[in-house]
């Protein structure tokens, strides 16, 4: 398992709803949190690890063994309230920050691990976070977000990952759409 960047077609796939959970789903994300951590992220979705799954994790303190580590399975977000504009970077997008207008306050319900229903209404960095990760279930990226004067700003930087992308899949060391969507639709059927 390795994070995918941008823009591999899986960070564009709309995650589907988990049905059940089992002991290959809690492998998974325990190597999810040890990708986050190594990449020093404080949230990662299953499609930035190349996963269908409507899952995501998130620890704000970014660390192993620091802070809360959370997973959110089927996450729902509503009840925007507020507006405020904050820096984000993605580990789909190593390096790339730019400010993202964002409701300030959500409720926001998910279940986790052990099936237990959460909710919460959520501001500060929490609520940035939940945002930032159920948008990645939706096919959406940080960069989807941003105006059009902080595109400009970082389109550059957006098109090297691009000229990347198509390097390595030139090179067969990313396989084809259809591959791509094959494969998640296959998982789909297992878990979905």
């Amino acid at each position: 398992m390795e994070i995918v960047n941008y823009p591999h077609p899986a960070l564009r796939h709309k995650s589907k709803p988990i049905r059940r959970v089992d002991a290959k789903l809690k492998e998974t994300v325990a190597e999810m949190f040890e990708l986050m951590y190594a990449a020093n992220g404080i949230g990662l979705a299953a499609n930035q690890v190349d996963l269908p799954f409507r899952l995501f994790i998130a620890n704000l303190a970014g660390k192993k063994g620091e802070g809360e580590e959370y997973v959110f399975i089927n996450p729902v977000v509503s009840k925007p309230k507020g507006n405020e504009e904050k820096e984000e970077g993605c580990l789909s997008l190593p390096g790339l920050y730019a400010p993202v207008k964002r409701p300030e306050r959500v409720t926001f319900n998910a279940y986790n691990l052990q099936g237990e229903e959460l909710t919460a209404d959520l501001d500060g960095m929490m609520a940035r976070v939940v945002q930032h990760e159920t948008d990645h279930l939706d096919g959406k990226m940080f960069i989807d977000r941003l105006s059009a004067t902080h595109d400009l700003a970082v389109r550059a930087e957006i098109e090297q990952f691009e000229d990347d992308f198509l390097h390595a899949r030139e090179n067969n060391e990313i396989p084809s759409d259809e591959q791509v969507a094959k494969r998640l639709a296959e998982i789909e059927q297992e878990y979905c």
